[in-house]
């Protein structure tokens, strides 16, 4: 007689095993998008001078000396006339450098020029030049500073115009007046008053042009100056101005992720 448990064993043993089953696969991973470019404003660059522009640009150092070798001279004559030609006797109290038409003679101004403000009181003559003369300098100094390369005559003007006023100014403060030296009479000078006196009532014909000094010469051939860089700036078609090329935007790339680039499990 079998035993159960026996007949049973093989029955167990022709079970076949299952199958092992397949690991799930790894869930594919999408890929991120792109980060979008960061927007660069693009930096316009400023226009590069040549070397020739920046040798006629005006030059400080230029405008300090050319102003300071002018008002020296304008002291310096000031001094010799005042010692010279104080020492001269009433009988000929000149130096006659063309008869006639050229003298060196002291005077001492206490006006402007034609004798404005004359015979004004000190209280307000004085005044009155002294903030003339500070709004001339300062507007000579802020008129350089904004000269372009192309204008030479202003360049050459302002510091001498500068000069003078400061020689002058420098006579108002010290002695309330101004001296002059240079006297000078001429045919045209004449003319030119009796045209002035057409319009202007009690004019005084003569051909005697106003004593005056170095500091005045140097005003007015600044002031000529001046005229001539206006004239010839009208003149002057103005240049285009300079193309300047935009740099191109860097684009920062976003490098791709590790787990895009790899393929997906099936």
């Amino acid at each position: 007689m079998s035993d159960p448990i026996d007949e049973a064993r093989p029955a167990e043993e022709a079970v076949e095993p299952e199958a092992p089953q397949p690991e799930p696969a790894d869930p594919v991973v999408a890929a991120p998008e792109a980060a979008a470019p960061l927007a660069v404003e693009p930096v316009k660059a400023e226009p590069e001078l040549t070397l020739d522009e920046l040798r006629r640009r005006p030059s400080y150092l230029f405008f300090g000396i050319a102003a300071s070798v002018s008002l020296v001279l304008d002291i310096g004559t000031k001094a010799w006339a005042e010692i010279v030609l104080s020492k001269r006797t009433l009988v000929d109290p000149s130096i006659v450098l063309v008869k006639d038409h050229l003298t060196f003679t002291l005077a001492y101004n206490k006006g402007g020029a034609w004798g404005l403000l004359h015979d004004a009181s000190e209280s307000v003559r004085k005044p009155f030049f002294l903030a003339v003369s500070a709004l001339a300098i300062a507007f000579i100094v802020s008129l350089y500073s904004r000269l372009s390369p192309g204008q030479r005559s202003l360049k050459w003007g302002l510091p001498l115009v500068l000069g003078g006023a400061l020689g002058n100014l420098s006579d108002r403060i010290t002695r309330s007046s101004v001296i002059d030296f240079i006297d000078y009479r001429a045919n045209w000078v004449e003319s030119m008053n009796h045209f002035i006196a057409r319009w202007a009532k009690g004019w005084t014909i003569t051909d005697h042009w106003p004593t005056f000094n170095v500091a005045d010469v140097f005003i007015c051939i600044g002031v000529a100056l001046m005229a001539v860089d206006m004239m010839t700036s009208r003149r002057k078609p103005a240049k285009p101005p300079p193309v300047v090329k935009e740099p191109e935007p860097k684009v920062e790339s976003v490098p791709p992720s590790p787990e895009s680039s790899s393929a997906p499990v099936s």
